[in-house]
């Protein structure tokens, strides 16, 4: 049986919520496969939440492992072309590790790109009428470590990639005078494009040919 992992992550840096771990609770609930899904929430460390994503790529054995995150700030589902091999941490994680300018794996090269569908995941949530793009930076923070990982991690023949999303409507932090309120998406947005990217995942996985993974889908940007 065809297996996916699909993670989140807990709040972290003082919120209260993170929707990326609310929303693959939701995913879970309401799955009716064929596939069989597995998802965890990971802790906001780097140790840790490397060693829990191995540990789950060990004992699964997924072909997929769809990794997510909140990116506060962004109005856009982002899905992750590029990981890089580096741990620079503005603030500490949630056990106040803080590395600077660390590789995420000693001797690994310096990026790696997903190995998911980007575009073709990107375009169907749009088509769904979520906003949606593709991104080349998943920061240098916890989320970046676990994508870096889960492309080391995966075994042969196996996918992985990274969706980053929007703070679900009323848990973004509170506008202040000089700063505005962060954009929002209704969980159940957030809950539905992480739904199409694990479908459009595993149809890539099963026809690789197909025009819609394979298509030729803009996907850059000018700066």
């Amino acid at each position: 049986m065809t297996t996916v992992l699909l993670t989140g992550f807990e709040p972290f840096g003082g919120d209260r919520a993170n929707p990326s771990g609310d929303a693959i609770r939701e995913v879970a609930a309401t799955w009716s496969g064929p596939e069989e899904l597995v998802v965890e929430v990971l802790p906001v460390t780097f140790a840790g939440a490397a060693g829990r994503l191995r540990e789950l790529i060990g004992i699964h054995r997924p072909d997929v492992v769809l990794a997510t995150g909140l990116a506060g700030g962004r109005a856009a589902v982002g899905v992750e072309r590029i990981a890089v091999n580096l741990v620079d941490a503005r603030i500490p994680d949630n056990e106040g590790d803080q590395p600077i300018d660390e590789p995420s794996i000693v001797g690994a090269p310096p990026a790696a790109f997903a190995t998911v569908p980007v575009k073709a995941i990107a375009a169907r949530i749009r088509d769904a009428g979520i906003p949606a793009e593709v991104s080349h930076t998943a920061g240098t923070f916890v989320c970046n470590h676990v994508f870096f990982t889960a492309l080391d991690a995966v075994p042969e023949g196996a996918v992985a990639g990274f969706v980053h999303v929007p703070w679900a409507t009323g848990q973004a932090p509170a506008a202040e005078p000089d700063r505005p309120g962060s954009p929002e998406l209704p969980l159940a947005d957030i809950v539905e494009a992480l739904r199409i990217a694990v479908r459009t995942t595993l149809d890539g996985a099963a026809n690789p040919a197909s025009e819609t993974v394979t298509g030729d889908l803009p996907g850059g940007t000018l700066h």
